[in-house]
């Protein structure tokens, strides 16, 4: 008995020991959930993709090809006047939307559609202009960028340098990732016009950085960098903070992989599939919509520690950071969700104190 006894205080010691309590690098930990309220600024709506506003005004896009106008309890869908329809399949659709920097006066918006010409699908970059409850398009930035039912990028922002950056997927096709001549795969910069800026790091190119297999994110901190997030091929989703030209290793490595001439993620989420799309930074941290795993969650980006900022909604697709508050939408009715008799939503969810 004696030397049981012993043989467990020392097991116990040595255990005591051990490190079991740190986090290993890439391991996630949805440490807690804010609790904070939750408001439904609106209800079913059609597999929206991406939260633009103006002032107290909300335009979602929708993948099927309509854009719904919400201020208050006015809710209004608006429609598209294009030279190519929108082509809603599998992934594709009516996805990227970013108001003009002078929407106010210009009534301007640029935007990322998939279409169909010759039966190919492929996706485009366009100018629109809102007149009354229409949306015309006034101008084509790029077209050509392949496409398919699935891995089609989508997201479009105005970065800080003023410049429209867009991400786009691998189509279903790894290599063209790779491939520098191609627009699949990337995340392009361009001026606002549609040329080609002067600093690009390949001249007469809208490649900005390669690699990628289908990243849906975009964000800036404080200091101009810049952060995407990308669906892996099994697990293994990747947030990068993106430099100018660099080749961020599709289909080549993923996860801890490593080889000389391309970049690792700073973080990857191990053999839990996230689906990462939308994302925003705020006060040193990315909150980042994740579909499969049904959740916004907080990457804080000092210590690569992830929290659940909000669960409970189902699939999550875009968010939007605006004065504390952040504004999410669920995309239930894709096809891959359970949706609810009132799916899909537009959250709007306080960020409290317990996000400073």
């Amino acid at each position: 008995m004696f030397n049981k006894a012993v043989y467990l205080i020392i097991l116990l010691l040595f255990l005591s020991g051990c490190s079991y309590d740190e986090t290993p690098k890439n391991q996630i930990q949805d440490i807690e959930t804010t609790g904070n309220t939750v408001e439904t600024l609106a209800k079913n709506l059609d597999i929206p993709w991406n939260i633009a506003k103006h002032n107290q005004t909300f335009y979602l896009t929708q993948r099927a090809g309509k854009i719904i106008e919400i201020s208050g309890d006015t809710r209004k869908e608006q429609k598209l006047s294009l030279t190519k329809n929108v082509h809603h399949e599998g992934e594709g659709g009516l996805l990227g939307f970013v108001l003009a920097t002078d929407f106010t006066t210009s009534h301007k918006a640029y935007a990322y559609h998939t279409y169909e010409e010759g039966n190919v699908i492929k996706n485009r970059i366009i100018v629109l202009k809102k007149e009354d409850d229409t949306w015309i398009e006034e101008d084509t930035l790029v077209e050509n960028i392949p496409g398919g039912r699935i891995h089609n990028g989508g997201r479009i922002k105005i970065g800080p340098d003023s410049m429209l950056y867009a991400t786009t997927g691998d189509s279903g096709n790894p290599d063209l990732a790779q491939d520098k001549q191609s627009l699949a795969g990337k995340i392009l910069r361009m001026k606002l016009d549609g040329a080609v800026p002067d600093d690009n790091p390949i001249q007469s190119s809208y490649l900005y950085s390669y690699g990628h297999r289908n990243p849906q994110g975009l964000a800036w901190d404080e200091d101009g960098n810049l952060y995407s997030t990308e669906h892996g091929q099994s697990a293994h989703d990747e947030i990068n903070l993106i430099k100018p030209g660099q080749n961020y290793g599709w289909p080549v490595i993923q996860g801890d992989e490593e080889k000389t001439g391309m970049v690792p993620p700073i973080f990857h989420t191990g053999e839990q599939t996230w689906a990462p799309s939308g994302i925003e930074y705020w006060n040193g941290s990315l909150y980042i919509a994740t579909l499969r795993g049904e959740k916004v969650r907080r990457f804080d980006l000092s210590s690569n520690q992830v929290s659940a900022f909000h669960e409970g909604s189902g699939r999550m697709r875009d968010v939007l950071i605006e004065e504390n508050h952040l504004y999410t939408i669920t995309n239930n009715r894709d096809g891959r969700g359970t949706p609810s008799k009132d799916d899909d939503k537009l959250l709007n969810i306080p960020l409290t104190a317990r996000e400073y």
